[in-house]
């Protein structure tokens, strides 16, 4: 294997029965029984058509500008993948658009995530594919490497396995570690029930919020001693 040029096409991917259970959760509920530490930073944008997804992470690492290995990618990924593309962070030269969008859309991939640019905005959101990314330009990429895909990387400072399950919505992206997949998943969907419970009562005006104070007088707070 040659270090820069590199491609690992198999993989084991988290179990699809998690993958559509995953899809179902707000991803601030998965994010928050994670620990809050596996949500990727702000500023990822969703630009596709499709707003909501969940799969198995297929990773990609690229040269900032450059697109050589993403293409790669989208020729490997399979259907329901999230090809997830550590671009750098790099703004000033879009890692895909359109093209490139229309035949991940053609593989049945459910998206793609970019720590960089995309362009052709407004044809991304006409097509039934998640794009996240961390802005657009209309500076197009180069094709020439070096980068890796299949190998672990790391975007929106969080790491990514192979495998991984990722989930994506308006609120941004989670990463959960392929073997951790389940008993996160399970723990989101009773915060999720538990969170539906709060929305109820706070419509019948039956909110309890005593424990704000009772927070306040454990931190020593002199003005909330009863």
């Amino acid at each position: 294997m040659n270090l820069g040029f590199r491609i690992k096409a198999n993989m084991e991917r988290v179990n699809p029965s998690l993958v559509s259970r995953a899809a179902a959760l707000p991803v601030a509920n998965i994010g928050d029984v994670a620990f809050r530490m596996q949500a990727m930073r702000g500023g990822f944008r969703g630009y596709g058509g499709r707003r909501t997804v969940a799969g198995p992470a297929l990773t990609v690492r690229a040269r900032a500008g450059d697109n050589l290995m993403l293409h790669r990618a989208l020729d490997l990924a399979e259907p329901g993948d999230v090809v997830v593309c550590d671009g750098g962070g790099e703004l000033g030269i879009a890692l895909m658009g359109d093209i490139m969008a229309r035949h991940a859309v053609s593989r049945g991939i459910a998206a793609i995530i970019v720590d960089g640019a995309v362009r052709d905005i407004a044809e991304l959101q006409q097509l039934d594919l998640g794009v996240w990314a961390r802005g657009a330009t209309p500076a197009g990429p180069f094709k020439e490497g070096p980068g890796e895909v299949g190998y672990p990387t790391s975007c929106g400072g969080i790491v990514v396995m192979p495998g991984d399950l990722v989930a994506a919505d308006g609120d941004g992206i989670v990463v959960i570690p392929r073997a951790d997949a389940g008993t996160i998943v399970a723990a989101a969907e009773r915060h999720a029930e538990k969170e539906a419970r709060s929305i109820a009562a706070i419509a019948e005006g039956r909110a309890e919020r005593g424990w704000v104070e009772d927070t306040l007088r454990s931190k020593g707070c002199p003005t909330c001693a009863s």
